[in-house]
């Protein structure tokens, strides 16, 4: 089995920073791709970054230029650093990972998400 588990989450004020991590542990053969989403009240969740195990970054038109997404392969982590948060940036934050338990099987791995709040 495989556990994400995120943290970093809190209440900000606008023009503000946060750090997220999510590491991941269990049985884990590999991991591929690792990735953040967001879902607001009433919203979809949305794609905010993902990044490959070689590092090549994908981001959200919405966050380009204030989001950083890297990671840690030797400790399984991933990470998002937020820059100038904006309040459409309130969101519960949710990371995954394409996981794979034994060599050529994989399966995709969901955190259990932090809540992101940027507020005066």
């Amino acid at each position: 089995q495989v556990q994400l588990v995120e943290s970093g989450g809190d209440l900000v004020q606008p023009g503000g920073s946060l750090r997220l991590s999510c590491a991941a542990s269990g049985s884990i053969y590999s991991i591929y791709d690792m990735g953040w989403y967001r879902q607001a009240p009433g919203k979809q969740r949305d794609l905010v970054a993902t990044i490959t195990s070689g590092g090549g970054t994908n981001y959200a038109d919405s966050v380009k230029g204030r989001f950083t997404i890297s990671r840690d392969n030797a400790k399984n982590t991933v990470y998002l650093q937020m820059n100038s948060l904006k309040p459409e940036d309130t969101a519960v934050y949710y990371c995954n990972a394409d996981v794979a338990v034994i060599a050529g099987y994989f399966n995709v791995y969901w955190g259990q998400g932090t809540q992101v709040t940027v507020s005066l």
